[in-house]
C-alpha cells in the first residue's frame, strides 16, 4: 500500500470522536467574547440546543457585525425587514436563484455582475421599463433575447463560448471534477 494511503487511515483512526464527521465542535456560550454575546443576546437561551455548525455560523456574523459602521448597519436592518416581509416561496425561489449563481464558473458571475452593475446605472424609469417588457415575454422570448444580447457583445460571445465545456478541448478543460451547467 502507498505510504500516503496508510498516513491517512492512521490520522483518520487516530481522529477524536467529535471530528470524525467533519462537525466542528459546540461552542460554550462562555467561549464567546463580551462583544458576540452582546450581539447574539436573544439567542442565549437556545445557544445550547443549536447545532455546532449554526453556532459556528452565528458567531462568524456577530464577529462582522461588530466591524460594521452605522450606515452598513442601518442598511442591513433594512434588507433583512424586507426579508422577513417576503412569502416562503419567494425565500425558497431566491435561495435557489443565489445557489444557481453560486455554481456558475467565476467568469459567468463576473459578466452578470458586471451586467447588474450597468442594469443599475440606467435611469429608473429605463430600469422600470425593462424589467415590464420581460415580465411580458415568454421564457423562449427571453432565451432569444439573451441570444440576440450576446451576439452583439464580441466579448461576451467569446467568454460565454470559453465556458462551455464541450467545446474546449479535453487537455485544457479546467476544473474536471465540475459537473457543467447547462
Amino acid at each position: 500500500m502507498n505510504s500516503r494511503i496508510i498516513l491517512m487511515i492512521v490520522v483518520f483512526l487516530l481522529m477524536p470522536a467529535a471530528f470524525a464527521d467533519g462537525s466542528p465542535p459546540a461552542l460554550p456560550w462562555d467561549s464567546l467574547t463580551p462583544a458576540e454575546q452582546n450581539v447574539l443576546k436573544p439567542f442565549a437561551d437556545q445557544w445550547d440546543d443549536f447545532d455546532p455548525q449554526r453556532q459556528q455560523r452565528l458567531q462568524k456574523g456577530a464577529r462582522r457585525w461588530s466591524t460594521l459602521n452605522q450606515e452598513q448597519r442601518s442598511r442591513i436592518k433594512q434588507r433583512f425587514s424586507r426579508w422577513r416581509q417576503l412569502s416562503g416561496e419567494e425565500r425558497v425561489r431566491i435561495r435557489k436563484r443565489y445557489l444557481h449563481f453560486l455554481s456558475l464558473p467565476p467568469e459567468r458571475r463576473r459578466i452578470l455582475r458586471d451586467g447588474y452593475q450597468r442594469f443599475r446605472q440606467l435611469p429608473p424609469e429605463r430600469r422600470r421599463e425593462l424589467r415590464r417588457h420581460w415580465r411580458n415575454m415568454s421564457p423562449l422570448q427571453r432565451r432569444e433575447a439573451l441570444g440576440r444580447h450576446l451576439q452583439r457583445r464580441p466579448q461576451h460571445r467569446l467568454q460565454d463560448r470559453a465556458l462551455q465545456p464541450r467545446q474546449i478541448p479535453l487537455r485544457v478543460r479546467p476544473n474536471l471534477h465540475r459537473t457543467p451547467r447547462r
